[in-house]
């Protein structure tokens, strides 16, 4: 995937448009209960989207602000983002469907 400057923020907003193009064209929407998913690995929910909920699980000391985090925290958040990304597209793929994981 190329995203240009390695950023958390942009990684995010380029597998966001990833997921609504394949919506809008009638495949899968990789994304669909990543959310939900996200909340209850943490076991909590607050009122951001799923990139916030990647963030709370990779930098639990908090943020100040997305798109302009220090080097260190957008390799961990990026790393973060795609090691629980991978978990969440096993375990649907092992309920063999591409609805979310229960």
């Amino acid at each position: 995937m190329v995203v240009g400057k390695s950023s958390f923020d942009r990684v995010t907003v380029f597998l966001s448009g990833y997921a609504t193009h394949a919506d809008r064209h009638g495949g899968p929407d990789p994304l669909a209960g990543f959310h939900e998913w996200l909340v209850a690995r943490r076991g909590r929910d607050c009122n951001h989207g799923w990139p916030g909920q990647v963030l709370h699980i990779a930098l639990p000391q908090g943020w100040e602000d997305i798109g302009n985090l220090p080097p260190e925290e957008e390799q961990r958040a990026i790393a973060v983002l795609f090691e629980l990304l991978d978990a969440f597209l096993a375990e649907r793929e092992v309920a063999g469907n591409s609805e979310a994981p229960a």
